[in-house]
């Protein structure tokens, strides 16, 4: 896959599919449209485009809007590039680009700049200056510009319709069973780690806190959580907690993972870490030895949980 900043830097001579969208998530049901995309697009010989926008059209417009992403870019580019898709187009969405209409985004990018042969959209899709584009306009200018249209129908996990807005939620509400379903995959956290309180090794438990650099990144529930991560070609596993510390008298949010079985510096490193399973609410409790005699159960829960439902 090809990633290309801005739709400007893009031209081909030859007719390409293409979808459209935010793609947060690139949740299951994105999933099918992107699929659909490729292969179809494969069959035809064509190349296969997504159109997508950063910031989140939401982040421009409705700047007082707390919304936040169940990806980061680079996490989009990372899940779309294992579809198979030739391209990926992130034009960067502005006031100024709002005010395109629903004709000048067709003719100027989709038929000018993208040389479209067919366009494939999910359900209700909307586009263009006020969302004023719909598939009735799409399908008349289709006509007049030459080119095919192709609505896919809503995307169902148990007759529940999949959206973003429904896995933040999810998210949200520590429903992480419900939320990676609808993902299709795990839901990450991705940072560097930073220097912490070292709190962690001194009660037993050295944890790598986390630092995620993208304020607009979903972090969700505060709680205590199963997890696995990737460090040099090694999957290993652990506990991580999301919150304040009220034990110790936190007064800010920190993300902190202890690994399992592991010791080593991974101060500097990047590390991606894999939600699996939410374990527990974050608690306050009365004294240290409180908060260790959890953390111990909390890891007998865990190592338990990883043992019967992941395969290693």
């Amino acid at each position: 896959m090809k990633t290309i900043q801005d739709i400007s830097n893009f031209s081909s001579k030859e007719k390409t599919f293409v979808t459209i969208g935010t793609f947060d998530g690139v949740h299951f049901g994105h999933q099918k449209i992107i699929e659909k995309l490729v292969t179809d697009a494969k069959k035809a010989n064509k190349k296969s485009v997504v159109l997508t926008f950063f910031p989140h059209p939401r982040m421009v417009l409705q700047k007082d809007s707390a919304l936040e992403l169940i990806n980061t870019i680079e996490e989009k580019k990372t899940l779309l590039a294992k579809t198979g898709l030739d391209y990926l187009i992130i034009h960067p969405f502005s006031k100024n680009f709002s005010r395109t209409t629903a004709l000048e985004f067709v003719r100027d990018l989709l038929v000018n700049q993208l040389n479209i042969s067919k366009l494939i959209i999910g359900y209700d899709h909307h586009f263009g200056k006020n969302r004023e584009g719909n598939i009735v306009q799409l399908t008349e200018y289709s006509h007049l510009y030459d080119f095919t249209v192709e609505e896919i129908p809503a995307q169902d996990i148990d007759d529940v319709s999949v959206s973003s807005t429904k896995i933040r939620r999810a998210l949200h509400a520590g429903n992480l069973k419900t939320a990676n379903n609808y993902l299709g995959y795990y839901f990450t956290l991705n940072g560097n780690v930073v220097n912490g309180k070292q709190l962690g090794g001194k009660i037993g438990y050295p944890t790598a806190n986390i630092d995620v650099k993208e304020d607009y990144k979903l972090i969700p529930k505060t709680g205590v959580y199963v997890v696995k991560s990737k460090i040099d070609n090694n999957t290993v596993f652990g506990m991580m907690n999301i919150g304040n510390r009220p034990t110790v008298d936190g007064n800010y949010q920190t993300i902190e993972v202890h690994f399992f079985d592991f010791n080593q510096d991974l101060y500097t490193k990047n590390l991606t870490i894999e939600l699996l399973y939410f374990l527990r609410d974050e608690q306050k409790f009365d004294d240290i030895d409180s908060l260790i005699n959890q953390i111990n159960k909390d890891e007998v829960t865990a190592r338990d949980y990883i043992k019967n439902n992941i395969t290693l």
